[in-house]
């Protein structure tokens, strides 16, 4: 039950999206330039970055909806994800992607953790500094949305059927606010 009056049954942000459109918007917005528009990363790497940190920050939600969304991206290869989760390092990704999930397990613990030799190693596995920026502006984002959900204890579905559907709608759909209940 979340700490405010929210539609009841609507999960993890969306309800309090629905509570405060006026906030949610620009919540959303960020989330599809992050996470949808053009980028060198895929949208799965993408989405696998916010489900990393959602996961080290120990937010079922924001985890379980957005590995569901690189899952659905990543298709055939979905298992990647699980992989990612279980131990990035051993994981069948990219050098380039395990450093940039480094960056980011660092923003999520706090932004000066990020030392010069990170962005080396990245840049040094062909990372861009456009990929940097945004890998560190996606970390810093779910941090917030982590703790946002979290905070006002948002509902959080426990069936990983319900993620399965939510994950798809995101890949087909990208980041579109909730219409308001009436």
């Amino acid at each position: 039950m979340a700490f405010i009056k929210v539609p009841e049954g609507v999960p993890g942000i969306r309800s309090l999206v629905m509570f405060r459109p006026e906030t949610g918007k620009p919540l959303y917005e960020l989330a599809q330039v992050l996470l949808r528009r053009e980028s060198t990363l895929s949208e799965a790497e993408r989405e696998l970055i916010a489900a990393y940190v959602s996961k080290r920050n120990d937010t079922m939600f924001c985890m379980m909806s957005h590995a569901a969304a690189s899952r659905a991206l990543y298709g055939n290869d979905k298992n990647i994800v699980d992989d990612v989760l279980k131990d990035m390092q051993h994981a069948g990704i990219s050098n380039k992607m395990k450093m940039l999930l480094n960056i980011a397990g660092k923003v999520q613990i706090l932004g000066r953790e990020v030392m010069q030799e990170d962005i080396d190693a990245a840049r040094n596995e062909g990372a861009t500094d456009k990929e940097i920026h945004d890998t560190v502006l996606i970390a810093a984002a779910f941090s917030m949305y982590n703790r946002y959900v979290d905070g006002l204890a948002s509902f959080t579905p426990t069936d990983e059927k319900e993620y399965e559907t939510m994950g798809e709608r995101m890949a087909e759909k990208g980041y579109v606010p909730p219409a308001p209940k009436k």
